[in-house]
């Protein structure tokens, strides 16, 4: 579509040459006007059908109104339309009824576009236009052209204008996909960041779980072989105290057999012996005695 508008003049830019309209109302009214003195002159009915012709866009009872305050005169109801279609102030309220043509100009007002083929000063696309709507637009200009020429040259700057409102549509959609892309991805990041703020805690938690562990394995550690010294020790006192416990029977044995072997007469002076050395122990007079003296 660029190679085709490219080098033509905008769509919006304002015309030197009056509108090639007005020029095929004029040959047209110049006929009217003159055949309106002759004897043959057309009923109101051709007038206005030329009117309509000329003005596809209004509606009837307005052309026939306006013809019928001109005075079925065809270059005066003409000018008075374009000025309708201009939006004088001074005609406005007399159309303020019509709908249809309202809204048609503000159309074309939105576009740019003047009903008698003036442009606005700052081009700007609609933004509301369909396929219809351009289809409109381009049947509206090409029926206002006045020749090939002019029909190109209206043809290239509507082009541009489409070209135009193509490329803002695919920059804003652009922009739009642009911005969810961003959002997407700052959605991500932010999951992301909170899946590495948990990972985190995770690894502090575990490294913590990690030494608790170290320390528990190292104190049991500890007291394995606390309870394998313990149960050597154990060990040694058993074998010590059975070793003491044989020495003591060896002992024993000895002294029975060795009592065996005292006559009565031992055995009184060993039971005198002994409560000798008790008696030494628990008196308080400290020092030995002769025994002679006893």
């Amino acid at each position: 579509m660029s190679a085709i508008v490219s080098g033509k003049r905008s769509f919006f830019e304002e015309l030197s040459a009056p509108p090639p309209v007005a020029k095929r109302i004029r040959c047209s009214s110049r006929f009217a006007s003159s055949s309106s003195f002759s004897p043959s002159s057309p009923p109101p009915l051709f007038l206005t059908d030329q009117l309509i012709a000329i003005f596809p866009e209004m509606d009837k009872q307005v052309l026939e109104r306006v013809l019928e305050e001109c005075g079925d005169d065809l270059d005066s109801a003409i000018r008075r339309l374009n000025e309708l279609r201009l939006g004088s102030a001074d005609r406005n309220a007399a159309i303020a009824a019509d709908d249809k043509t309202g809204v048609e100009l503000k159309e074309l007002q939105a576009q740019g576009v003047a009903a008698n083929g003036d442009v606005a000063k700052e081009p700007t696309a609609p933004e509301a236009m369909d396929g219809s709507d351009w289809v409109e637009l381009f049947v509206r200009e090409m029926l206002n052209a006045s020749n090939i020429d002019d029909a190109r040259a209206r043809a290239s700057r509507a082009l541009e204008v489409l070209e135009k409102s193509i490329c803002a549509r695919a920059g804003a959609k652009v922009a739009q996909n642009f911005h969810q892309e961003n959002k997407m991805l700052k959605e991500q990041l932010e999951a992301l960041i909170q899946e590495n703020t948990i990972l985190k805690r995770a690894v502090a938690v575990q490294h913590e779980r990690q030494k608790e562990y170290e320390n528990q394995s190292q104190e049991l550690q500890h007291l394995k072989q606390l309870a394998s010294q313990y149960q050597e020790q154990l060990r040694t006192l058993e074998v010590s105290l059975m070793n003491s416990t044989f020495d003591s029977h060896r002992k024993l044995e000895h002294l029975q057999r060795l009592f065996d072997d005292l006559t009565p007469q031992q055995v009184n002076n060993y039971a005198l012996t002994m409560h000798l050395k008790q008696a030494q122990q628990s008196s308080s007079i400290p020092g030995r005695f002769n025994p002679d003296v006893f």
